[in-house]
């Protein structure tokens, strides 16, 4: 097995304020966890969604081949996989498959399901959504030997691409299954996870129950589990103080956090960590005025971010300052870098002098558009006022529109929007996934801005291909100024994670990603 570039490089540290006794306490069999879902995911399917309410949703009842050890984050371990190969050269993968894994359906899993999946998300059919298009395109060709063998060639280096392998994004489907409808995914439920899928209530909740015949002895150990949506912050938290609910694996702010620990003091529990997630403003390139690159970079320069994280981090989960990697992981830029990009001043009254003359200069001095957000009250809403309030300090009116999630992510692909604040969802702290959401639309559907940049399609190449952590860093650094420049979209502030649970939930793990850790088959109940 190889090394990763980011094990390379050593872990980010993980701050948890919690108890993790529970790793070396016996864990019992039986109950249901009722758990918060604070946004409902608009389909099921894996491979075309951005939006963690679909993992939380859906990772319960699938499998990938590989996966994060979130002890050891961010250590690979095998899910699917019993074991991996990776060619010196980075051009051949090669995994073994557990054998005698079955799908829901009682169908055995083979080697041609994974290559049925693969195919999917690199070469998506007429009709299918892959926001994974981009992350596997530099795979080749897949063979399967035998039913428990499949080798991944490659067609051009790709540094990262054991990382990728390990994406929760990453869930197996049936071969047949896709064969019957390749959009079977978004409605039908068949996957190969430690629960089955027992029903959806809209508006209401998902649930799923024990899978009896789950590949991995003694798991899960959860009869099943109940995943409700609270689109309400407040009924959330009174759900969790009473008891109705015993966890929420998103996040929620400081003042929550206060108010939970006040009110139920040794009952809960409360894990921290910095998020590999952050709010972005983007730009639709495609309608006026924000198809000229002096509207966009004004309305970027006018944003006091430094400000903006002193307060919001007070009452959102909005916290940190940086560019298109954590602040602070191993190849993120650095503050004082950070500052001579367009967009990170730290003198406003200049910025906002300069952003006014941009506007002027561009024939739309007395701006008025529409903000799109969505309606998730952590963190959208207090960036969404935030922004309003700051663009309005260079003479420019913003109506704040919100809506659930499902519209706002179908305005979004349509481009039916102005400006939006959308999200750059990391797993883990890999440069690729991140660069990968700038690149051009034609390259990446995840790209809501619509821009198309052939000069950062080629850095984003030069880079996916080197080796060299130096020679990696100077790339993304290159990569970051062009697309700042350019302005196409930009991050706002990244998240700080704060995790509530009941102490008596057991066997869950922290990770600086709410993407990570949501097929809850090691979850136990301690009553």
């Amino acid at each position: 097995m190889k090394t990763t570039i980011l094990g390379l490089l050593g872990a980010f540290a993980l701050t948890i304020t919690g108890a993790t006794a529970s790793q070396a306490q016996q864990p019992k069999r039986g109950g249901t966890l009722q758990f918060a879902i604070s946004a409902e995911t608009p389909n099921y399917d894996c491979h075309g969604s951005d939006t963690y309410a679909t993992l939380h949703f859906s990772s319960p009842f699938y499998n990938t081949l590989l996966r994060f050890n979130l002890a050891k984050f961010p250590e690979i371990e095998g899910d699917l996989a019993d074991s991996w190969t990776v060619a010196p050269d980075l051009m051949t993968y090669t995994f073994k498959l557990h054998p005698g894994v079955k799908f829901h359906d009682g169908t055995p899993l083979t080697s041609a399901d994974v290559k049925a999946t693969y195919d999917r998300m690199r070469n998506p059919p007429a009709g299918v959504v892959s926001t994974r298009q981009a992350t596997f395109a530099d795979v080749g060709t897949i063979e399967t030997p035998d039913a428990n063998t499949v080798i991944f060639k490659m067609k051009a280096v790709n540094a990262s691409m054991l990382d990728h392998f390990a994406s929760p994004w990453n869930c197996i489907y049936s071969a047949k299954d896709l064969a019957a409808d390749p959009n079977a995914p978004k409605t039908k439920i068949n996957g190969t996870g430690p629960f089955v899928f027992v029903e959806h209530v809209k508006g209401g909740h998902v649930a799923g129950k024990r899978n009896e015949n789950y590949f991995k002895p003694g798991l899960p150990y959860l009869d099943g589990f109940r995943g409700v949506f609270t689109l309400q912050a407040a009924a959330m938290l009174n759900a969790i103080q009473g008891g109705q609910l015993l966890a929420e694996y998103r996040g929620i702010s400081p003042a929550e956090r206060d108010r939970l620990v006040t009110a139920m003091g040794d009952k809960i529990r409360i894990d921290e960590s910095s998020w590999t997630i952050n709010l972005l403003v983007t730009f639709n390139t495609e309608k006026k005025p924000f198809d000229d690159v002096r509207v966009r970079k004004a309305l970027l320069m006018a944003i006091d971010r430094w400000g903006g994280s002193q307060g919001l981090s007070r009452i959102s989960t909005l916290r940190s300052v940086g560019g298109v990697l954590r602040p602070g992981s191993p190849l993120a830029t650095s503050d004082a870098e950070l500052e001579k990009l367009p967009g990170f001043s730290r003198n406003m009254p200049a910025a906002r002098a300069e952003a006014k003359k941009l506007l002027a200069e561009a024939g739309v001095p007395n701006l008025k558009f529409t903000l799109w957000n969505r309606n998730l009250a952590m963190p959208y809403t207090p960036a969404g006022i935030f922004l309003v309030d700051q663009w309005r300090q260079i003479g420019v009116q913003v109506e704040h529109k919100q809506s659930d999630t499902s519209p706002y992510i179908a305005a979004m692909s349509s481009g039916n929007f102005d400006v939006a604040i959308d999200f750059s969802n990391l797993f883990m702290d890999d440069s690729t996934l991140a660069l990968a959401k700038y690149l051009s639309v034609d390259r990446a559907p995840q790209n809501m801005s619509r821009s198309k940049d052939p000069e950062l399609d080629k850095l984003f190449d030069q880079h996916v291909r080197e080796r060299d952590v130096e020679k990696r860093k100077a790339l993304i650094r290159a990569f970051e100024k062009r697309l700042f420049e350019q302005a196409y979209q930009q991050p706002l502030l990244w998240w700080h994670r704060i995790v509530p649970s009941h102490k008596v939930v057991m066997g869950w793990k922290m990770s600086p990603s709410h993407l990570l850790g949501a097929q809850l088959e090691d979850v136990w109940l301690n009553q």
